[in-house]
């Protein structure tokens, strides 16, 4: 839904993390003529727990620079707490991901749970039209009513792919403000500081915001204790220990506490997460070469992909690029097939596709086909 899309005067319930972009994002809803009301989520049950210094999105520190925005707006101002749900939802899931060898996205996961499902629910309920929030992408209304996503209008900050997971229903009261404008995120920061928002030169946030130190191994330990297991080559045999396979990730290089040096002298990486036998398994960078994968719980925005194998491109992680893909759906199954082999694809992150600028849907990856190791040189 942008501006253009909805000239009628909205309720609309702007989402306010305590950041330049979604401040932003608020002002400019107001400005457009909207009924806005500011909301800060909190959704640790400790907010000191979380990350403090502007480096995450729920911290006290945060919710009191979205104060004062909204005051600067002029606009009503709320915190509501949301932190079971987030607890349920987004951290107990990023948890579960990892002990089952998968890698999770928790701020798409947020997206999906949290702000457009949680917030949205209550919105609705409250009699709001619409959630205004500070991400970069774009709401466009065909003419038969009908909604799509699209990619932002400056792809340096296009975040589409972590709001691949938003249906028809939320994409029809979704706002994103910054979408449609082809500027530079110091340009945003300059808007920032001509409307008098205290949060202009506040840092961008990065980690995930629910792990204080940024430690995300060592987040993992504390929730599920140490494991250790065996770190193996793809012969199996050992090269050395862990003390949690949950602490890695697929295509990982660094950490792995290998002993031995490969025997062409090459880094290796991160293959395989075994949580059944606690097992890593670790070998060359070509051996990290998928060709294809297997997606689970599709969600489409707007209208679902034509039946049959079809040409599309397909985004792998939130500040990744795209790869050309032919993929189908089969009994709700996502099969994609790349047209050039991907790295570092893992079982638990998104798919996104995406059909010129539009996204058509997002799916969680279960199963990758790697690209079979090259046959070793016949002994003379």
């Amino acid at each position: 839904m942008t501006d253009a899309a909805a000239p009628r005067r909205l309720r609309v319930l702007a989402a306010m993390s305590g950041g330049v972009d979604s401040a932003v994002a608020a002002a400019r809803a107001a400005e457009a003529g909207h009924d806005v009301t500011g909301v800060h989520l909190a959704l640790s049950e400790n907010p000191k727990s979380f990350r403090t210094g502007a480096r995450g999105c729920c911290t006290i520190e945060d919710s009191h620079d979205a104060r004062r925005a909204a005051d600067v707006i002029g606009i009503p101002f709320y915190v509501w707490d949301l932190a079971e749900r987030f607890r349920e939802d987004v951290v107990e899931d990023f948890v579960a991901e990892y002990e089952a060898g998968r890698t999770p996205n928790p701020c798409l996961r947020c997206n999906e749970k949290i702000k457009f499902a949680a917030l949205l629910d209550k919105a609705l309920a409250l009699g709001f039209d619409a959630v205004c929030t500070g991400h970069y992408a774009q709401v466009i209304l065909r003419e038969d009513g009908s909604r799509e996503l699209h990619r932002a209008a400056d792809m340096a900050k296009d975040q589409s792919y972590v709001l691949g997971v938003l249906d028809d229903r939320q994409l029809a009261h979704a706002l994103f403000p910054l979408g449609d404008t082809p500027t530079t995120k110091s340009e945003i920061r300059e808007e920032a500081a001509r409307r008098g928002l205290f949060v202009a030169k506040k840092p961008d946030s990065h980690d995930i915001c629910f792990i204080a130190d940024g430690d995300t191994q060592g987040f993992l330990a504390k929730r599920l204790g140490a494991a250790e297991g065996p770190i193996v080559d793809e012969s199996g045999e050992v090269l050395g220990t862990h003390d949690g396979a949950y602490g890695f990730t697929i295509g990982q290089r660094k950490g792995l506490r290998i002993g031995t040096p490969a025997a062409d002298g090459k880094p290796r990486y991160v293959l395989d997460i075994s949580p059944v036998d606690n097992t890593v398994t670790v070998g060359p960078a070509a051996s990290l070469d998928v060709t294809a994968l297997t997606a689970i719980r599709p969600r489409w925005c707007g209208r679902p992909p034509e039946s049959g194998p079809a040409g599309y491109t397909a985004q792998l992680r939130a500040h990744g690029g795209e790869t050309e893909v032919s993929a189908e759906v089969v009994d709700d199954t996502l099969r994609v097939t790349f047209t050039e082999p991907v790295r570092g694809v893992a079982p638990g992150q998104a798919v996104v596709l995406y059909d010129g600028t539009r996204v058509v849907g997002s799916a969680t990856i279960a199963t990758t086909t790697r690209r079979p190791a090259p046959a070793a040189a016949a002994p003379h």
